[in-house]
């Protein structure tokens, strides 16, 4: 046995390996220590191997799908090794190769590898999130991108330069990534692959053969860079599936240009998908998801990850939300239609994938009766939007598969087929009759176990069934003898320690009746069910269809529900570079203060070419972050489609957006809360582009003043002056307020605080001008500092103050710099290597043959200066 499963675990590589054992699935050596500890379950030992015990861990079959999600949650991938042929068959093989018949080994093999981004079980996903496997191919310097969710087929082909590559895998969230081995570009933890399977021919070849065509034309034109990316894709799932494809639907194409991009630091400074504790509440999705359907949730977390860039799209998705909004009583009874609807999309993909069951068939049925009924809802009400009339049509033309699903499957159809009971009466004659056989034969045995009764006068006679003996009378031992007799017509078949089993010719007869009735009627449940998901499969892309057009439907319906209740406005989109929201709110945040009944302070930001940077100062605490991220958040959710909290808001469309909001340490890189602030400032300065928009709060507070001010200043010079783009700025460096004098478009605001009766009031208004202090003794007051502490700071910071009157302060002299656009045309002075030289020389401690040798090599220096 343990040659069998060394051989398997070799071929499963770097996976855990469940090697099943009747009814468990065993785990042997490294894989044992490692399951144990993940999962928490009792390490054992068996036999040996090489000198040594066997370490062991075992899982029940029927309740694995609880472990592989715990398992694939810590990072881990799984092999299953399944046994591929009865007892018997081995025996028979065994005879055929002429080895012992009873040390014969059930052969096993692998048939499934579950890893994160291929799972479509129920069970192992999340019902609110998509689970995207990424592949990833470097063609000539260009990066292709394919990406597929498995447990709805949907697969999408992109391209990126190589600078763009963390954006777009950021915006993606991938489950798992695989690229050829040796790539050092990608994200961590890429699973390697063998670089042939990364091959534009072969990826052109592999989508013409699954879906049918001659030519992929009519899906898009595809780069040589976006087929290698989808042969990679391909053949990996070809791998973990082992000659099983999933669902794939038709390939779509995602232009470059399509959508506004974000990096991973903005992301997750923006608090998009996950709080900054990695969990879904406290997020911006958290605060504005009303959908009533797993796949709507699913589709708003896509629009947030990727907002539009195109000026129609997105009025298409805002004049569905706006149709939706106006009419309360329908958009209510829209919902409570959409909350009944199974999801369709993940349903279509585990009957696509082989691991389907008769309540997915259920489901398709339910649900594209359900969306039948929402296209006749919708249908009946004027004035719709243009994008709804296109999807109304995905809504209907499934009534044939409808009413074949009506009159196959009994109303609730179970999750495991392997019992039957699934197909409904009346769909198959001859199934009834089978049905009848079996039932009218336990019938028999009911009326045979009474007679027996009557026949021996034993009145505790009782037929019983195992899986060992099947059928079996059993009496009390105290009345066996009566029926070992020779004449009795009962065989005895086993001796218990308080009772005795017989058999009889009758019995065996019904027995076998019903045994082959109940095998012969499972057979032909099986085989309809087959029939029924070759319908299914026939149809997937129309299916498909419909789920994805329920999906944006459920999303609209959402963000009317939202915009509703937060008396959210509808966002004006436009082609220049204005900002003008009034009223504007952060959701999140005004979300967690109406738990406790507090009100949010709005506050307008308007930006304009002429006024297109904001620098804003004023305390902690005071609400500078929050302005900062909530315009941010606001240009998002416009350019996502939906409605945006404010009292009106009129939005130039953002190509990226970035975020720089406090930051940390990053430990695992090496690299100090400085240092990540560094590095996603040096991203911004030379990614931003004019139509960017760029959020900043406290640029080089991490270092020492001095230092920290002069890249501030530098900073906010390289925004104004050579990038141009739309920015708030917060900061603590009042000296920054000089920047007034020379930069045309920057403004200067402060969120506004007073101190009464020596307590800190934070207003949380903005108003314009610079920040008369910023009130940090107080706010150290108010968080509980000892008041001597704060009294002896108060001492420092007369004296402190006292000496920037006198000097002119930190800033002093620092307008009288060129500006940065001039700065950049000024070469650095260059070093002079002779006298770095001499600087270093002590001229006491030289020799006179050292002091000559020193005007050899000075002489050498300046020679090679020159030239």
């Amino acid at each position: 046995m343990m040659e069998q499963y060394l051989a398997l675990k070799q071929e499963a590589g770097g996976c855990l390996l469940f090697y099943r054992m009747g009814d468990f699935f065993e785990l042997f050596f490294e894989d044992a220590r490692e399951a144990a500890n993940i999962l928490d379950i009792a390490l054992t030992s068996r036999g040996e191997h090489g000198g040594e015990s066997i370490p062991m861990c075992g899982v029940p079959v029927h309740s694995a799908e609880g472990y592989l999600a715990r398992l694939i949650k810590a990072g881990c991938r799984v092999a299953i090794a399944e046994q591929v042929e009865t007892p018997e068959e081995a025996k028979e093989r065994a005879r055929r190769e002429g080895r012992p018949v009873s040390k014969a080994l059930v052969k096993r093999d692998i048939v499934r590898f579950v890893t994160a981004g291929t799972l479509t079980e129920e069970t192992l996903l999340e019902p609110r999130r998509a689970n995207l496997l990424v592949a990833l191919a470097e063609v000539r310097g260009t990066i292709g991108i394919a990406s597929c969710d498995i447990s709805t087929g949907e697969m999408v082909l992109e391209e990126c330069a190589a600078d763009m590559l963390g954006a777009v895998t950021a915006r993606l969230g991938a489950s798992e990534v695989v690229a050829c081995e040796g790539w050092e570009h990608g994200p961590d933890d890429i699973i390697e692959r063998d670089r042939r399977t990364f091959s534009s021919d072969d990826g052109e070849a592999r989508l013409k053969s699954i879906h049918g065509v001659a030519t992929l034309d009519g899906f898009g034109s595809f780069s040589r860079a976006m087929l290698a990316a989808a042969g990679g894709l391909i053949d990996y799932l070809d791998h973990v599936g082992r000659g099983t494809l999933p669902l794939l639907l038709p390939p779509q194409k995602r232009e470059s240009g399509q959508s506004m991009l974000m990096d991973e630091a903005t992301r997750s400074s923006l608090e998009i998908l996950a709080a900054q504790n990695g969990a879904r509440q406290g997020s911006l999705i958290a605060a504005i998801d009303r959908c009533v359907t797993g796949a709507g949730a699913r589709l708003l977390a896509d629009d947030l990850g990727s907002p539009l860039l195109d000026r129609d799209a997105i009025e298409a998705r805002l004049s569905l939300v706006g149709w939706l909004h106006k009419d309360p009583l329908n958009r209510a009874a829209l919902r409570e239609k959409l909350r009944a609807i199974p999801d369709l999309g993940r349903a279509l993909g585990r009957l696509v994938a082989g691991r389907g069951s008769p309540r997915d068939l259920g489901q398709i049925r339910d649900g594209l009766a359900d969306a039948r009924s929402v296209r006749d809802m919708l249908g009946a009400l004027p004035d719709q939007p243009r994008l709804l009339q296109d999807m109304i049509p995905a809504l209907g033309g499934h009534s044939a598969l409808i009413d074949l699903l009506g009159r196959a499957l009994v109303p609730s159809p179970p999750t495991e087929r392997s019992s039957g009971g699934f197909i409904a009466e009346s769909y198959d004659i001859a199934l009834d009759e089978l049905r009848a056989i079996s039932g009218n034969a336990r019938k028999a045995i009911a009326a045979m176990e009474a007679r027996y009764r009557d026949e021996t006068g034993i009145s505790a006679l009782k037929i019983k069934h195992n899986g060992v003996l099947g059928y079996f009378i059993e009496v009390p031992a105290k009345h066996a003898d009566a029926l070992m007799a020779p004449d009795s017509g009962f065989t005895h078949r086993q001796t218990m320690a308080g009772a005795v089993r017989f058999n009889s010719i009758a019995l065996h007869e019904e027995a076998t009746r019903i045994a082959e009735a109940g095998g012969r009627a499972l057979a032909a449940e099986e085989s309809h069910f087959e029939d029924l998901v070759g319908a299914v499969c026939g149809v997937a892309r129309e299916i498909a269809a419909t789920a994805a057009a329920l999906a944006r439907i459920d999303v609209s319906a959402g963000q009317a529900e939202r915009a509703a209740e937060g008396g959210w406005c509808r966002p004006e989109i436009e082609e220049d570079a204005r900002l003008d929201i009034r009223g504007g709110r952060h959701p999140v945040v005004e979300a967690a203060l109406a738990r406790t009944d507090e009100r949010f302070v709005a506050n307008d930001c308007t930006l304009a070419p002429d006024n297109r940077l904001w620098l804003i100062g004023g305390p902690n605490m005071g609400g500078k972050s929050t302005f900062l991220r909530q315009n941010a958040l606001i240009v998002l959710l416009a350019q996502a489609g939906g409605f945006v909290p404010a009292e009106s808001a009129s939005i130039g469309l953002v190509d990226r957006l970035f975020s720089r909001v406090g930051a940390s340490d990053n430990l695992a890189r090496g690299r100090s809360t400085f240092m990540v602030e560094m590095v996603e400032t040096a991203a911004i300065l030379s990614q931003a582009s004019e139509r960017s928009f760029v959020i900043l709060d406290e640029v080089g507070r991490g270092t020492s003043t001095y230092d920290g001010l002069a890249l501030a200043w530098a900073v906010v010079e390289a925004v104004h002056s050579h990038i141009g783009c739309r920015c708030l700025f917060a900061t603590h460096y009042h000296e920054l307020a000089r920047l007034a004098e020379t930069c045309d478009s920057l403004s200067l605001h402060h969120v506004r605080a007073r101190e009464w009766k020596g307590d800190l009031v934070l207003l949380h208004e903005l108003a314009e001008g610079p920040a008369d202090r910023s009130y940090g003794l107080a706010v150290a007051r108010l968080a509980g500092v000892p008041t001597g502490v704060v009294k002896r700071a108060k001492q420092v910071l007369d004296k402190l103050e006292k000496g920037r009157a006198e000097t002119g302060g930190l800033a002093a002299g620092l307008g009288e710099l060129p500006l940065f656009a001039a700065m950049a045309e000024v070469e650095e002075e260059a070093a002079d290597p002779v006298a770095e030289k001499l600087a270093e020389l002590d001229a006491d401690s030289l020799s006179p043959r050292e002091a000559l040798d020193f005007v050899y090599e000075l002489k050498r220096l300046a020679q090679s200066t020159k030239s």
